[in-house]
């Protein structure tokens, strides 16, 4: 059988696995010994090794961020409106690395993963991650790799911080930097609602102070109600009364609890989906890592002075809707960005979709992240004539 893409797609991909045995020391003073990372390449590396671009996934993202794994599959990588060729992110110009980072349960260490001094599986003695320590496994990645400078870092919304990251902890290893749909930290109102979530999953029957696994059980009502308070709040006001208004499922009110209005019946769909697909004690490890992420909490609170390691050009764009990560958190960010003289560009993107429009097409969105990666594209042109040099 003949596979049939789109013509701007990828194409089958083949995620690998990268295994690396020297130890990793972490923020929260434990190390991993041994450690495995799952990931995807779009794209190839040119011979200077100087196209290479880096996604950093969300709360509830992995590696696989474009094409296809099989052609069977019906919906492609979560990121595939933006990469492939001829999209913003060129599979034809550029080298694209997607990866699951630690503590995930998409193929990288985690939770699920055995601990190789017990034989058992980690399960709550995972060790709580950071966005610091899946910058400096990304780095080792990277290594792995031959990439000594990515042309880009680019993510949206804990990807965000995550790029943010990379330029303040690898500021040489950095060309660009994208930040999408992110906070350089979380209001006390998101850390309120991932801890809402957090204990939602503590509190089911079936987490067993979670080693649920040993004892096959799955906390699907704590990660059912999770990703329902979640889901609220990826979404604007605009976009859910738009497609789901005050509907019923039936023509009449039935009088009792069980769902009537059309909403319900998304969140229930979207809480059940994910409670089968995804690991409570990774969820429970990104949400922390979300709330630990403060750079200006080691600098007085000083967010500018954070960014003084800084040596690239940023990317910043917000959603007019996003309430989750609202466009003020950007202007934070821009802000300190321009206090440290550092360079900048900013979009405040007109979108109805609230979080989740950085996941979405969007041609003002599209036309300024593609120009973006359009002046990537050809610094490194200019810069091989420059010098020389031919792919």
């Amino acid at each position: 059988m003949t596979a049939s893409f789109p013509s701007d797609s990828v194409g089958l991909v083949t995620p690998q696995t990268a295994t690396f045995e020297s130890p990793l020391a972490l923020a929260c003073g434990k190390t991993l010994e041994r450690f495995e990372l799952i990931y995807e390449t779009y794209g190839e590396l040119n011979a200077e090794r100087s196209n290479a671009v880096l996604i950093c996934h969300a709360l509830s993202g992995h590696h696989h961020a474009a094409g296809y794994h099989d052609v069977e599959e019906r919906k492609p990588g979560w990121w595939d409106a933006y990469i492939g060729p001829g999209k913003v992110i060129d599979t034809n110009r550029f080298f694209v690395v997607s990866l699951n980072n630690l503590g995930g349960c998409h193929g990288s260490t985690g939770p699920a993963s055995l601990n190789p001094e017990t034989g058992r599986e980690w399960g709550p003695t995972f060790p709580v991650m950071t966005v610091a320590d899946w910058v400096h496994s990304q780095a080792r990645l990277a290594d792995r790799l031959g990439i000594e400078c990515f042309a880009a870092v680019v993510g949206g919304s804990l990807g965000g911080m995550q790029a943010m990251q990379w330029t303040i902890a690898y500021p040489e290893r950095v060309a660009n930097a994208a930040v999408i749909a992110a906070t350089p930290r979380l209001s006390a109102q998101n850390i309120a609602f991932n801890e809402v979530a957090r204990q939602a999953i503590r509190s089911d029957p079936d987490f067993h102070d979670g080693w649920y696994a040993e004892q096959e059980a799955i906390p699907k009502l704590g990660l059912k109600l999770a990703r329902m308070i979640g889901h609220i709040t990826y979404l604007s006001e605009h976009s859910m009364g738009s497609r789901f208004g005050r509907d019923l499922r039936s023509d009449q009110l039935n009088f009792g609890y069980d769902v009537e209005f059309q909403v319900e019946s998304y969140l229930r769909h979207q809480g059940d989906t994910f409670s089968t697909r995804f690991d409570a004690n990774t969820y429970l490890l990104m949400t922390k890592a979300l709330d630990y992420f403060d750079p200006a909490g080691q600098h007085g609170g000083d967010l500018a002075a954070a960014l003084a390691p800084v040596a690239c050009p940023f990317l910043v764009v917000s959603f007019t809707t996003d309430w989750r990560f609202a466009p003020a958190r950007s202007r934070e960010l821009v802000t300190a960005l321009l206090r440290a003289g550092k360079s900048v560009s900013y979009v405040n993107v007109d979108s109805p979709h609230g979080h989740d429009a950085f996941l979405l097409p969007n041609d003002q969105y599209e036309a300024v992240f593609g120009s973006f990666m359009q002046r990537i594209h050809d610094d490194i042109e200019r810069r091989h004539s420059s010098t020389g040099e031919h792919r």
